[in-house]
């Protein structure tokens, strides 16, 4: 059921991105996204491999869909503490990012090449919604684009509670990678 209603959005977000005629689409259901919290008492990392995202190559346009249950941890009891306890990952299923690209026609996607870029919108995590502006590189190689980025978010603006008994394991501030390859559809 999960895997359907990840897909339904999906489908979504591609068709709203659609509708810009003559667009490219980029795309992909396995894109990476990690993140990682290190204090003196414990470092803590967990990768996802299931996040889905879309980028219009005309607009710049670009959402992010992040299931939270699809992060692995290290141990499974991390990994049970953090959907039960922390993310409330039945209430709050996925993480998104929807926003767009500053400047996309500086991006040249017929020719190799790497390019910095700053992505504005809007980050969801745990049901809280903010504005945020997200430094990172796209890479434009043999019709794939890789986008690249690393940014701190901070769990308490986002309303997820942090046990005070295990607050000395985990990071204020926690940094998210982006590294997800996206093919032309």
């Amino acid at each position: 059921m999960q895997r359907f209603i990840r897909h339904t959005i999906l489908a979504a977000a591609v068709s709203a991105l659609a509708l810009t005629a003559g667009a490219q689409q980029y795309m992909t259901r396995t894109g990476r996204v990690t993140f990682f919290s290190t204090t003196p008492a414990e470092d803590i990392e967990a990768i996802n491999n299931e996040s889905a995202a879309v980028l219009d190559g005309k607009t710049g346009a670009v959402s992010f869909q992040v299931p939270i249950k699809s992060f692995k941890f290290e141990r499974r009891l991390m990994q049970d503490h953090f959907n039960e306890n922390y993310m409330e990952s039945d209430t709050y299923p996925k993480a998104s990012f929807t926003g767009g690209i500053r400047n996309p026609e500086a991006i040249r996607y017929t020719k190799d090449g790497v390019y910095e870029v700053q992505a504005a919108g809007t980050l969801t995590i745990h049901g809280v919604s903010k504005e945020v502006t997200i430094p990172g590189t796209m890479t434009v190689k043999d019709g794939t684009v890789t986008i690249y980025s690393q940014f701190m978010v901070r769990p308490a603006d986002y309303k997820i509670r942090i046990p005070s008994v295990v607050a000395a394991k985990i990071a204020e501030e926690v940094k998210v990678t982006v590294n997800t390859i996206l093919k032309e559809k």
